[in-house]
C-alpha cells in the first residue's frame, strides 16, 4: 500500500495588477523552488508544502477577500506576503493572528504588528549606505526626495531626510506623487529650479519605470544622478539600457553578487525554470527566503502559528538565503547592503557595506 503524505497548505499573496505586479512571475518562481527544497528536506513538521498562490490585487479592498479566501476557503496554515506597505495593513485587520504571516519585501520600518514577521530591509538601512557613498564618489550634496502618497514613502522620506543631513548634504525638494502620475514636468522644473544634483526615489514597480523614461526624455540624466530604492532587474529589463544612465541602486541582493549563497539559488532556480525564467531580482528572492524562514522557525519551534513568530528561539534558528556569504544564517544576522550601477540589464556593485 502506497504511504499517505501528510500535508499543509501555505498560501504565497502577491499582486498580480497594479504598480507591484511587475514582480509576480519571478516571487510565484522563487516561492516554488523554495517550496520544492523545504519538501526535499522534509517539509514543515514533517508534512510536505502544497503552495496556494493568492492575489492581492492592487486595492485593500481585494487584499482582505483574498486573505480571508485563503484563511477560511484554503485553509492555509501560513502566508508568505510580497506586496506594498498599504496592503499589508488590509492584510493583518484580516488576519487577526490566525495564522502567522511573513512579509518579505523592502518595508518602511517600526511596529510592524503582531503575529508578523518582516525580514525585508528599510529604506534607513539601505539609504544611509548610498547617500555616504554618493557624497564621497559623487560630491553630491543636493538632494531632491521622491516617493509615492502611501504609506512606505511617507515614513522613509523623513528618515532619508535626516539621512542626508546628518552627512552634511542638503535636501533642496521633497515630493509625493499620488499613483498612476503621468505629468512630471512640474517635479522636473523644482528639480531644475533648485539645482538638486541628486534625485532619491522611492517609487513603486511601474511607477518607477514611467518616471525613470520620462527623466531621461527630459533631458536630466545628464545631468542629475538618481538613488533609487525599491529597483532590481525587473524595472531595468522594463527601462531598457537607454533610461539607465546616472541610476544607483541600493539592495541587499542583485542577481550579480558573487557568492555561495546565490551561485547555489542561481543555479537551482535556472536549473528549475530555464533561462527564459523571469529575472532573478531582491523581490522574489524574498519570496524564497520568505518560505525558507517560516519552515526554519516551525521546525525549529515544533509547531506553526502565529505565535511562533515571536518564540524565544526564533533569533537563533537558521534560515537558507541568497542574500549572504553562505547560503544559511541566523536570524538577526545583518545583511550586506550593496551599491551598484545600472549597466544595460544588470547591476555592476560598486560597493558592499
Amino acid at each position: 500500500m502506497e504511504a499517505v503524505v501528510r500535508r499543509t497548505k501555505i498560501g504565497l499573496l502577491i499582486p498580480r495588477s497594479g504598480p507591484a505586479g511587475i514582480w509576480s512571475e519571478s516571487c510565484e518562481a522563487s516561492a516554488m523552488l523554495a517550496v520544492a527544497e523545504i519538501n526535499a528536506r522534509g517539509g514543515i513538521l514533517g508534512r510536505a508544502i502544497d503552495l496556494v498562490i493568492g492575489d492581492c490585487g492592487a486595492t485593500a479592498e481585494a487584499a482582505a477577500i483574498e486573505t480571508a479566501s485563503l484563511v477560511e476557503l484554503d485553509e492555509v496554515t501560513a502566508i508568505v506576503g510580497m506586496h506594498p506597505s498599504d496592503i499589508r495593513q488590509s492584510v493583518m485587520a484580516t488576519l487577526r493572528g490566525r495564522v502567522p504571516y511573513i512579509y518579505t519585501p523592502q518595508h518602511e520600518g517600526g511596529d510592524i504588528g503582531a503575529g508578523v514577521l518582516a525580514i525585508g530591509d528599510t529604506a534607513a538601512d539601505l539609504g544611509r549606505p548610498g547617500i555616504a557613498w554618493l557624497r564621497e564618489h559623487r560630491g553630491a550634496s543636493r538632494f531632491f526626495l521622491l516617493g509615492n502618497d502611501y504609506v512606505w514613502p511617507r515614513v522613509s522620506l523623513p528618515k532619508i531626510r535626516s539621512i542626508v543631513q546628518s552627512l552634511g548634504g542638503s535636501v533642496v525638494g521633497e515630493q509625493l506623487l499620488p499613483f498612476d502620475t503621468t505629468d512630471y514636468e512640474p517635479i522636473f522644473d523644482a528639480i531644475r529650479r533648485r539645482r538638486a544634483d541628486t534625485v532619491i526615489m522611492l517609487l513603486l514597480g511601474l511607477e518607477g519605470v514611467r518616471f525613470h523614461r520620462a527623466f531621461v526624455a527630459a533631458g536630466l540624466a545628464g545631468q542629475v544622478r538618481r538613488f533609487a530604492l525599491a529597483t532590481d532587474e525587473t524595472v531595468l529589463y522594463a527601462l531598457g539600457p537607454e533610461n539607465v544612465e546616472g541610476l544607483l541602486v541600493a539592495s541587499s541582493y542583485f542577481s550579480t553578487v558573487r557568492s555561495a549563497a546565490n551561485a547555489s539559488f542561481l543555479e537551482s532556480y535556472h536549473d528549475c525554470f530555464g533561462e527564459a525564467a523571469p529575472p532573478p531580482n531582491a523581490f522574489g528572492q524574498s519570496c524564497y527566503e520568505g518560505f525558507h524562514t517560516l519552515a526554519a522557525i516551525a521546525n525549529a519551534n515544533g509547531y506553526i502559528g502565529a505565535r511562533v513568530l515571536h518564540a524565544s528561539g526564533m533569533r537563533r534558528t537558521r534560515v537558507r538565503t541568497a542574500r549572504r556569504q553562505r547560503p544559511a544564517i541566523e536570524m538577526g544576522e545583518r545583511h550586506v547592503v550593496h551599491l551598484a550601477a545600472a549597466d544595460d540589464f544588470d547591476f555592476r556593485v560598486v560597493a558592499s557595506y
